[in-house]
């Protein structure tokens, strides 16, 4: 009881246990994770808004993010699975308009915009798409600023695209306005919709291109100008986070534990040979002698076979050191947790496939995939495939290209690769003999357009019929057997199997050009 609760008890002995009562329900926390005791003394949990956790520890996560990246190899290949992963080869676009016409010239202007829209040079559309996931991923955030060309610069499509690091957004610009309020760098309205952003004019961390005369500034870009991609995590959340922030301790203890365990086996690895003489240090060496240029200390060298006789009273013994075992299992355990903090399997982080099987690794790959599909398509999509391809399609009305804009667009990211083909192709068969997945859905899946894919298909079949040729892969002329089906051509199909006690069905055989199924 406080002094305020002992006077109260003096004169109300009632109301002060009354008191006492309700200040003790009120501190009964039915989570054991809210309670105060031994366990979770020095247990401090902030309790901001997420831009307020955010902006105090962004620039470290940053700067630590970037430099596991740059020294340890598991933050370097968690990252390189992820963006791998996620954008393969690229998510391609193809327009979907309704109007073959019109989406036969968006695809070819595409192709030359996907091609030139790196005010570099170096990359393509696909290879930006790697580069915007590898930034966000190392970062927390990615920029992207859209770049229109003038007339004289003799571009085609007039468009594009520049990559920014989350650097360049001013996180140390938050403050109110009139009309609105700026949060670590981005400006909205008083509606809550991002109005600009505030990028510096060069890279805050960079030595070699100091403005002398306006020095380091950031200045308001408006935000139809500007993608910015980052994860959302909380809602209202502005900036994002490095992906390795949850494992960044871990990776950096078990760097030090593996340079402290590589030291070790240095040390095991030595041999030192210690002389006992009776005369003491100035007796005749054992084996050649030699003096250390730099130290000046006498060096005694022995060779394999060597055989050397010891004086009497002489003796020489060797150190024997232990060694320690438990590597492997500590290294592994660790390494399971760090995947499990980054999403990425414990196989892809350390390349270790010798406790797997086929069925195994096919299901600790399905939660990395759902991870993945997740960030692809509420991601990286809306925040800047979906921008670029709307912008893309502006460009075009712009420049007379097209009469209208139309922003029907089909992506296609590219397929995960099989770990065993042929029971992934089969079980794909039987979802699609059964309904349960379309022929185009499958052909999408497998990362190609459904309607481009038939169509090769289509002038395949009618090749090989003017040539005739029959190949092993075609279902129309040989079933998945190898044998002949029957044709147009007048031949006799296969008498159907008799049945005798238990019922037994014939080859399943497809009849052409109708594809009709008979047993």
């Amino acid at each position: 009881m406080n002094a305020l609760d002992r006077v109260i008890g003096y004169f109300s002995p009632e109301r002060a246990y009354r008191r006492a009562r309700f200040r003790a329900a009120t501190e009964t926390f039915a989570y054991d994770g809210a309670k105060s005791g031994r366990r979770t003394d020095g247990w401090l949990a902030a309790g901001g808004d997420a831009n307020t956790e955010v902006g105090a520890s962004l620039i470290s996560l940053r700067n630590r993010s970037r430099d596991l990246l740059r020294n340890n190899p598991y933050a370097s290949k968690a990252i390189a699975e992820l963006v791998g992963n996620t954008v393969g080869t690229g998510i391609v676009p193809q327009a979907k308009t309704g109007t073959p016409a019109l989406d036969k010239i968006i695809d070819g202007e595409w192709l030359y915009f996907a091609e030139n829209c790196d005010p570099g040079g170096q990359l393509d559309f696909y290879g930006m798409q790697a580069l915007i996931v590898r930034t966000t991923a190392e970062s927390g955030d990615g920029i992207v600023r859209f770049r229109p060309r003038l007339a004289q610069d003799n571009f085609r499509v007039p468009l594009q695209l520049q990559v920014l690091e989350g650097d360049f957004l001013d996180i140390s610009r938050t403050m109110g306005v009139a009309t609105g309020h700026i949060v670590q760098g981005v400006q909205f309205n008083l509606y809550g919709q991002r109005e600009s952003y505030w990028l510096y004019n060069y890279h805050p961390g960079g030595v070699y291109m100091l403005n002398l005369r306006s020095g380091l500034e950031s200045q308001a870009v408006p935000a139809a100008q500007v993608m910015h991609t980052y994860c959302i995590l909380r809602p209202g959340q502005v900036r994002g986070v490095p992906w390795l922030a949850p494992v960044m301790l871990a990776m950096r203890d078990l760097d030090d534990y593996r340079d402290a365990e590589r030291m070790r086996k240095k040390t095991e690895a030595c041999l030192a040979g210690i002389v006992t003489r009776p005369e003491g240090s100035g007796g005749l060496p054992l084996g050649a002698r030699s003096t250390d240029p730099k130290t000046g200390n006498t060096l005694e060298r022995m060779y394999p076979g060597m055989i050397e006789y010891l004086k009497p009273g002489e003796d020489i013994k060797f150190n024997a050191p232990s060694p320690a075992g438990g590597y492997r299992d500590y290294l592994m355990t660790e390494l399971q947790g760090i995947g499990a903090g980054i999403d990425v399997p414990y196989e892809l982080l350390s390349g270790d496939l010798s406790n797997v099987n086929y069925s195994s690794y096919r299901a600790g790959m399905l939660g990395f995939r759902n991870a993945i599909e997740a960030f692809r398509w509420l991601t990286l999509i809306p925040m800047y495939c979906r921008p670029t391809w709307r912008r893309f399609i502006d460009t075009l009305v712009f420049i007379g290209k097209i009469p209208e804009a139309n922003y029907g667009v089909q992506w296609t990211a590219p397929k995960f690769e099989s770990v065993d083909p042929l029971k992934d192709a089969m079980a794909e068969l039987k979802r699609i003999r059964t309904g349960t997945l379309t022929l185009s859905e499958a052909i999408a899946q497998n990362g190609y357009d459904p309607e481009k894919q038939l169509q090769e298909i289509k002038r395949m079949n009618e090749l090989l019929d003017e040539l005739q040729i029959i190949l092993d892969c075609d279902p129309r002329k040989v079933n998945d057997k190898g044998v002949e089906q029957s044709t147009d051509r007048g031949e006799t199909p296969a008498p159907p199997a008799k049945q005798t006690g238990m019922v037994k069905h014939s080859a399943r055989q497809w009849d052409s050009p109708t594809r009709s199924y008979t047993s």
